[in-house]
């Protein structure tokens, strides 16, 4: 008969309690401070009840008849434990002052709710969405959803439970009807104390993470302490979906910059040094994800990141993995204010571990930003330039591309430049300068290496003695503001034009007509060159005649 009782009537006998609450309350004698704080939140109750019973959407959700029916419960528990109390008839002292506080808690708990559905507007929401949803699922999730908000946390973890089951099921409609406040109330429930509802509760946010749909919302909500907790204390479970959160949520530089400001450096990389493949996989690629913000770099590298990117480089079996660690390293190096953290790297044997990674275009990348600071001997004795020569040949475009500015960098002595030149590359370097049309990066990096590389005489000669070298290089010579590389095809071309058979090449594949166009944009080199090719176009033009 009670379950029947509508919310009206609930409220009635709700109302009807709390004077005699309170009469009984105030005859009790014994433990006064706790009566005394309990006396102030029953003299709270009334006020609330009347906010709750002119709510618009009083009387038609389950919601209100359901908190009406908790503050009636804890009410009896108070006028049971007044009555207890006033004739001390209890079980020990320690005993009545812990059901005491528990029945703080509830008053606290019922008081809390009631402003809940009074001031936001969740009550609002679900009834109206639900009562306008012509689907029985979509109103079941929506008010599922609420109670995740109200309630014990009991209550809570069932809520919790049902909301695990129905994202199984249908985890886009899920998605449809969520809000703002339902986020916030899953992650309030990353502190719960209890362990499974951590878990539970972290679990969801993993799956709202994935979806992309809720990041800001999440993040505004303040999510990522919690996450970084997880991944110190919490369960093996708790700890792969807090790393997998943190590894969706990172993408964004300036979520990134807020786990790095919560410390979650430390744990992130910590969890790199586990045997979880799945947790040390969504740790690196969070790493990876926050190296690539210049502020954080240096506290990466304080915080021992390069030694767990390098050990994963040589650990791991996993190529995706290899290949986080192997971005992370290639970020922390990349900039021009990295000194120390390229030293670092050099100095904890990271060359050879991403050596080992050729031609991974991570790795090259990597391996690039290091070589300029290492001596050619030490390149030379761990075969660096002939797995760069390999990924010219085979590798993708960007493992190309980074594998050739790997060759400008080491090329900055003769005996570099020498090194280089017999590791085969240059004709390699020549091919390329055709072959990566449609890569005006590739093909500016190779121009630039060429050009470099031909400052020493036999590896002019090398250049001299390919046919495809001056044809490809005159196409480089193209003035249109896309090309940057013309301006290392006009060094080059300078540097071949003391040969006859290179001039007239030149000049039989239209390199007069660029140059004129190079000269008036002032590119270095064209003036000079175009003066040589017409000198000898017109002396070739005498003899002729």
């Amino acid at each position: 008969m009670v379950d029947n009782l509508s919310a009206e009537e609930w409220l009635w006998r709700s109302q009807e309690l709390v004077p005699v609450a309170l009469e009984k309350a105030r005859k009790v004698k014994g433990f006064p401070s706790r009566w005394k704080v309990i006396i102030s939140k029953l003299e709270q109750i009334p006020s609330r009840l009347s906010d709750l019973s002119t709510h618009p959407f009083f009387s038609k959700n389950a919601l209100c008849k359901e908190q009406l029916q908790a503050v009636w419960n804890t009410l009896n528990e108070a006028i049971e434990f007044a009555e207890m109390c006033a004739k001390e008839k209890y079980e020990g002292k320690l005993r009545m002052q812990s059901d005491l506080d528990v029945l703080s808690g509830k008053l606290d708990l019922s008081l809390r709710d009631c402003g809940l559905l009074i001031k936001t507007r969740m009550l609002g929401e679900v009834t109206m969405n639900t009562v306008a949803e012509p689907e029985p699922d979509r109103r079941d999730l929506r008010e599922l959803l609420a109670r995740l908000q109200i309630g014990h946390l009991e209550a809570k973890h069932r809520a919790l439970d049902g909301l695990l089951e129905a994202m199984k099921d249908d985890e886009n409609t899920i998605l449809e009807v969520l809000t703002r406040s339902n986020v916030s109330a899953i992650v309030q429930l990353l502190t719960a104390s209890s362990p499974q509802m951590r878990e539970k509760a972290v679990t969801v946010i993993c799956s709202l993470s994935e979806s992309g749909c809720c990041e800001k919302w999440l993040v505004s909500e303040k999510v990522i302490p919690p996450l970084i907790r997880l991944l110190d204390s919490g369960s093996s479970l708790g700890k792969e979906k807090a790393a997998i959160s943190l590894q969706r949520l990172s993408m964004s530089a300036e979520t990134a910059g807020l786990i790095v400001g919560h410390g979650g450096i430390r744990p992130l990389i910590e969890i790199c040094h586990t045997q979880d493949s799945v947790s040390q996989a969504a740790a690196a690629c969070a790493l990876k994800n926050i190296s690539v913000v210049p502020e954080a770099r240096q506290g990466l590298g304080n915080e021992g990141v390069v030694e767990a990117m390098i050990n994963l480089l040589d650990c791991s079996t996993g190529p995706e993995l290899k290949d986080y660690a192997a971005q992370c390293l290639q970020n922390i190096t990349s900039g021009s204010s990295d000194d120390e953290l390229r030293r670092c790297v050099i100095e904890e044997g990271g060359l050879p571990s991403l050596v080992s990674c050729l031609p991974h275009e991570s790795a090259v990348g990597a391996l690039a930003n290091l070589v300029g600071y290492v001596p050619v001997e030490t390149l030379v004795s761990l075969g660096v330039l002939p797995r760069l020569v390999h990924v010219v040949r085979c590798g993708s475009i960007g493992a190309k591309q980074s594998a050739v500015s790997a060759i400008c960098r080491i090329s900055t002595s003769p005996e570099a430049k020498k090194a280089v030149g017999e590791s085969g590359c240059i004709p390699l370097l020549v091919k390329t300068l055709v072959v990566a049309k449609e890569n005006n990066g590739l093909r500016e990096a190779a121009a630039q290496a060429i050009s470099i590389l031909m400052t020493l005489g036999q590896n002019c000669r090398e250049v001299k003695k390919d046919d495809d070298s001056v044809p490809n290089l005159v196409q480089l010579l193209d003035p249109s503001p896309h090309n940057a590389a013309k301006k290392y095809a006009a060094s080059c071309l300078v540097l071949l034009s003391s040969s006859k058979k290179c001039k007239k090449l030149m000049i039989s594949h239209g390199a007069i007509g660029y140059l004129k166009k190079l000269s008036e944009m002032d590119v270095p080199g064209a003036k000079k060159l175009l003066e040589r090719l017409e000198r000898g176009n017109s002396i070739s033009g005498l003899f002729s005649r």
